[in-house]
């Protein structure tokens, strides 16, 4: 596979008798909804001869228990392992389920590793910092805690475990840290894999309800994997930008790979984009939009792409029929590109896809052009 970057005045037609192939089938790879209109400076992935060996790499995929069963059926092939977002921990210590034994099964039957996910979401739906706190702190919530987990553990085939612990109190890390040296002691001992997800940090001493408890160290010496949530510099509530900028996910791996094994590292993979009223004000809500979303809405207004060469990702802007502008930040195969090829600099161990929920089929293929998905069962 390849990039095409289209030009005033190409046709999809045009572009694929350049590449020996139809105008449907280059329709269907990039997800067309209109495959009469393009726009300039629109990114398409084209088939060409494949060279050269494609290295191997783990993708892991978060995914909520709603995802469309055709979506998950054409992911799971590029997948190793599969989050179901995501069993709650609370301040007693229990678990609480969700339905993802459909998502469980599906991911066995295509060697697609199964992780029970958890995560201190509280009631109110927002990462909770008491909830960590008890568990983290209070032996006997931590002991109901562990009964629970592995009781889940057993109801069914997962692989392992997955600790998505967010907003966890700076002075809670030490307690966080002790806390995974117990779970990786434990799970390891019943022959359980162990993963964990953390915010993006460029230097140890930074600070905030999201960075300081979450020591890289620490989760590079218990954890089987981490992963590194790059991806939210632009997100709901922040000024029209990129979500996941090449620049900031490059200085973040750099100072991760001085902390935790290369190795262990899934670099986290936003597979989504944002659409901000504009003039933007603070305290103003953006909305989520799907790649292919995006992309066919800047077709359908005939938008003006453009693609910011230092976050490597591409925006444009339009007025909708009420008169509201809009700006969009969203992934192309550009900017699809541009992070996967970092797997390859840090020598990471792959990525993680946030989230599997909306189909964004050019990745997926361009992933499988670049490299091979290591399958774990």
């Amino acid at each position: 596979m390849e990039i095409y970057t289209v030009s005033p005045g190409d046709s999809l037609w045009r572009i694929a008798r350049r590449y020996g192939t139809d105008a449907e089938e280059l329709a269907r790879i990039n997800q067309l909804n209109d495959p009469s209109r393009l726009v300039s400076r629109q990114a398409l992935l084209v088939p060409s001869a494949e060279t050269g060996s494609r290295p191997p790499i783990e993708v892991n995929g978060y995914a909520y228990p709603n995802i469309a069963r055709n979506v998950l059926d054409e992911t799971l092939p590029y997948l190793s392992t599969l989050c179901p977002f995501s069993h709650h921990m609370t301040v007693t210590g229990e678990l609480i389920p969700i339905p993802d034994s459909a998502m469980v099964e599906a991911a066995r039957a295509n060697a697609v590793a199964p992780l029970l996910t958890v995560t201190n979401l509280g009631e109110s739906g927002g990462f909770s910092g008491e909830i960590a706190h008890a568990v983290f702190t209070d032996r006997q919530v931590q002991d109901r805690f562990f009964e629970n987990l592995f009781s889940a553990l057993h109801q069914k085939p997962y692989y392992g475990v997955n600790f998505n612990i967010e907003y966890v109190f700076p002075y809670d890390r030490d307690s966080y840290s002790q806390f995974l040296h117990r779970a990786s002691e434990a799970l390891h001992a019943q022959g359980y894999f162990l993963s964990t997800a953390i915010a993006p940090k460029e230097s140890d001493s930074q600070e905030g309800i999201l960075y300081s408890a979450h020591d890289y160290e620490a989760h590079g010496r218990w954890a089987d994997r981490v992963i590194i949530m790059t991806y939210e510099w632009g997100y709901t509530y922040s000024a029209p930008q990129a979500v996941s900028p090449v620049n900031r996910v490059r200085r973040v791996l750099k100072y991760a790979v001085t902390q935790i094994p290369a190795g262990k590292i899934l670099m986290g993979f936003s597979n989504y984009g944002y659409s901000w009223n504009l003039p933007w004000r603070q305290g103003d809500a953006a909305k989520v939009i799907s790649n292919s979303a995006a992309m066919n809405l800047a077709v359908s207004v005939g938008a003006e792409l453009k693609f910011d060469q230092t976050a490597q990702a591409p925006f444009f802007s339009y007025t909708d029929s009420a008169g509201q502008r809009h700006a969009v930040w969203f992934e192309d195969v550009r900017s699809v590109q541009a992070r996967l090829q970092l797997v390859k600099e840090f020598g990471l161990a792959g990525i993680s896809i946030w989230t599997i929920n909306q189909l964004f089929r050019p990745a997926l293929l361009l992933l499988q052009s670049m490299y091979s998905v290591e399958k774990l069962i």
